[in-house]
């Protein structure tokens, strides 16, 4: 696997750290949930140019040609991207799904996970996280925020009763079509309760 497909899930593991503790810049609590909200992207963006984090999470990780050869070009991928869309789609609506999901995806709903994960919602666990049990459908999942960051390698983040985690159909699809391999078992939050 190359060096930059592994930045974003590095960084994810870096705030995740952060995020329990009380200063962090990355807690609503402490500074508001519309600073974390706008700030979302600055802090990717930092922590993914923190030489400390890959070395922390990622020490066999190295460079290799792909990287130096492709994924220098940061803006390759999106340019790649929107051109298909528009081959497929045609000019206009390629460019307002590209723009549509540039918004959606990195200014609203990931900034909505770990913002309101940290700031309000139901806890199976005691750690900073919350759930927000309605958003997990839309975001495949990952608003089960609480049961993230108390089992953050679990496959599936429905942990307890009236949760559903969209991404654990797809993963059971994905391994029963012979394309991924379940590592771990489902955590039962009635078996390991916290609160």
């Amino acid at each position: 696997m190359t060096y930059h497909l592994w930045i974003i899930p590095l960084v994810a593991l870096t705030l995740l750290q952060f995020a329990a503790v009380a200063t962090s810049v990355y807690s609503p609590r402490l500074f508001g949930l519309w600073r974390v909200q706008l700030m979302n992207v600055y802090y990717y963006i930092r922590e993914a140019r923190n030489p400390e984090t890959l070395r922390t999470f990622a020490p066999d990780i190295t460079e290799d040609w792909l990287d130096r050869s492709i994924f220098a070009w940061g803006l390759s991928g999106l340019g790649v991207g929107i051109t298909l869309l528009c081959l497929t789609f045609g000019l206009w609506t390629g460019l307002t799904a590209a723009l549509l999901h540039a918004v959606l995806y990195v200014f609203v709903l990931t900034p909505l996970i770990n913002g309101l994960g940290h700031w309000h919602g139901t806890q199976n666990f005691a750690n900073t996280a919350y759930n927000w049990r309605t958003l997990a459908w839309v975001t495949a999942g990952e608003s089960l925020h609480n049961n993230h960051h108390a089992y953050p390698r679990a496959p599936k983040f429905s942990m307890s009763r009236f949760e559903f985690d969209p991404s654990w159909v797809v993963i059971r699809c994905l391994s029963a079509a012979g394309l991924a391999k379940i590592t771990g078992v489902p955590v039962r939050v009635e078996a390991e309760r916290a609160i």
